[in-house]
């Protein structure tokens, strides 16, 4: 069973959207398993407080060093086989291929940071992985880790009602998807391409390829030099 541990200080926060539609579904039938632990279980004090001021001096706190490696060897069993990531804008960029890696694995352990981030030893010595989900911040990691076991669990067997359905997806083939389109045939003046309607498959599979790449041309330059096509 895939099984997702979040380490955090709203573990309210948690199953969320992932207890609904294909996630919930899944959750449900004991697909995958989500763990959610809270940070402050292992806070200090009276207070039970997780962080204290930046060395240095500086705007804010940090999470302590000993608060979350306790947290951390608490939720993971001596021979836990998952990778223990940190949600960071700092870290690589959650890509699909890196989705579909932690999704053949056992699942992950999810520590989400507040505040001005976590004690930079907590990282090395228990060899967290930092994941970005975009270049921007948000107020905590939960957010990012609620899209990242998202895009992981829609991926597991038996999630998705179609197997295939997941393979012609955005960033699956390096492209973006081709347009999609459904009843009624015509809306509003715009009809359905008629070239999807002709029932030659042959056609309908190099017109979607032929739009896969415009739409990643105008919108994702990027993703076509990482291909090696030229623009």
């Amino acid at each position: 069973m895939w099984r997702a541990t979040v380490l955090t200080l709203f573990p309210e926060m948690f199953p969320g959207p992932l207890g609904l539609s294909l996630a919930g579904d899944a959750l449900a039938r004991g697909v995958w398993e989500l763990e959610t632990r809270q940070l402050r279980e292992h806070g200090l004090g009276r207070h039970r407080a997780v962080d204290d001021t930046p060395a240095g001096g500086g705007p804010g706190m940090v999470m302590r060093a000993d608060v979350l490696c306790a947290a951390i060897d608490a939720a993971a069993a001596p021979d836990d086989g998952r990778p223990f990531l940190l949600m960071s804008p700092r870290g690589a960029p959650l890509s699909q291929a890196r989705v579909r890696e932690f999704a053949r694995g056992p699942g992950a352990l999810i520590l989400c940071a507040r505040f001005e981030g976590v004690d930079e030893r907590v990282i090395s010595a228990r060899g967290l992985e930092e994941v970005s989900v975009g270049d921007y911040i948000l107020s905590g990691g939960e957010i990012a880790a609620l899209a990242l076991i998202d895009a992981c669990v829609r991926l597991l067997p038996g999630v998705m009602g179609e197997e295939a359905s997941g393979a012609e997806e955005s960033f699956e083939g390096g492209l973006l998807e081709y347009p999609q389109y459904t009843r009624p045939r015509d809306f509003e003046g715009h009809e359905i391409p008629p070239v999807l309607l002709s029932g030659d498959h042959a056609k309908i599979a190099r017109w979607r390829r032929e739009e896969s790449l415009r739409l990643t041309r105008a919108r994702r330059p990027d993703l076509i030099a990482k291909l090696g096509l030229k623009d």
